[in-house]
């Protein structure tokens, strides 16, 4: 037996050393296997041959019959592995890696979010104007929450002076364009969504074409004529506005959409009022947590609207007062006569 072992391993040696396949040194060794046991059941007993490989065919028999089992055991699992493991197609399809959907655990869990609801924010394009005091928390909350695309508009860079409310731009930020300032921030944040910068200032020839490739507008600027751009490109291609304000210690937000019967930002303020009397925070001062709370209102307010959860501040709007911790909501109602929406 002992030689017939030594020959076996001969032929898996060479095998290996001339790189032949696994198959090939089996299919060998198997062939060395079957010429033994046919040597013993064709000789006779005392036969010179079967002195030298073992005298007994029981022990080869055995031999063989364990091998099989190992090579059929083997055989079996391996089919199993394969078959509990998902197809090439359905790896690919899957909606989210291991490493999101640890991310997104939180919101999964929620009853009103879900898997659905958390597919939703990935597949939703979002976009934001402004990265300012309002768009910082906006921009870093959506980015967070897993929202698929996001979109930035500002012309301006980052100064010293913002750093006070705008968190997410850095102190080495300082005369960096506020879009990349904040696209590199959300990128470090959630690498698994897509931002797209745009710097500019928003107009009446660019706004359209850009909002229509978005589901979804927040508006956090600071003054009236960006508002009622914004808003007159949402009413016209009927995409769902949310806008949020602050001075000095009080904010508000508001979903508008008059798409479903909700008033639009026009509606509400028809006439830009004087600018002694809307003063923007350089003038009048803002207290620098207050961006935080009104942001992250406005980003709630647009996960809500994607994955519809709960109810949304379309057709209210909520107002928060910083200095005395007070909130209320107010109901608005469209205007038949409004310039915007009213023959919509």
């Amino acid at each position: 037996m002992l030689l017939v072992l030594i020959m076996a391993a001969v032929i898996w040696g060479v095998g290996v050393l001339t790189k032949a396949p696994k198959s090939m040194r089996f299919s060998m060794i198997g062939v060395l296997y079957a010429a033994v046991v046919l040597l013993h059941l064709i000789l006779p007993n005392g036969h010179a041959l079967r002195m030298a490989t073992g005298q007994q065919v029981a022990p080869w028999l055995l031999l063989g019959g364990g091998a099989a089992l190992v090579l059929g055991y083997r055989k079996l699992l391996n089919a199993l592995r394969n078959k509990a493991k998902p197809t090439e197609a359905t790896a690919t399809d899957a909606p989210f890696s291991d490493t999101e959907l640890n991310r997104y655990a939180r919101h999964i869990v929620l009853r009103e979010v879900g898997g659905l609801g958390q597919k939703k924010l990935k597949d939703a394009k979002v976009l934001v104007v402004g990265a300012g005091g309002l768009g910082a928390p906006v921009l870093q909350y959506l980015a967070a929450a897993g929202v698929g695309t996001i979109g930035v508009v500002d012309d301006d860079v980052v100064d010293n002076s913002n750093l006070q409310r705008q968190i997410i731009h850095k102190d080495q930020s300082i005369g960096m364009p506020k879009v990349h300032s904040a696209a590199q921030e959300m990128k470090a944040q959630n690498p698994f969504v897509t931002v797209l910068p745009y710097e500019r200032r928003l107009d009446a020839d660019s706004a359209k074409a850009l909002i229509a490739e978005y589901d979804l507008v927040l508006d956090g600027t600071d003054n009236f004529d960006t508002r009622y751009l914004v808003n007159a490109a949402c009413v016209a291609l009927e995409k769902p506005l949310v806008s949020g304000a602050l001075t000095q210690w009080e904010g508000q937000v508001s979903l508008f959409d008059p798409a479903h019967d909700a008033p639009c930002y026009q509606c509400i303020f028809p006439e830009a009022p004087a600018p002694e009397l809307a003063p923007n925070c350089s003038e009048a001062g803002v207290i620098g947590p207050l961006p935080g709370v009104v942001g992250s209102i406005m980003a709630l307010e647009a996960i809500k609207a994607i994955t519809g959860a709960g109810d949304t501040l379309r057709g209210e709007m909520l107002i928060y007062d910083g200095l005395y911790g007070e909130t209320r909501k107010i109901s608005l109602k469209r205007r038949a006569d409004c310039a915007c929406c009213g023959a919509a």
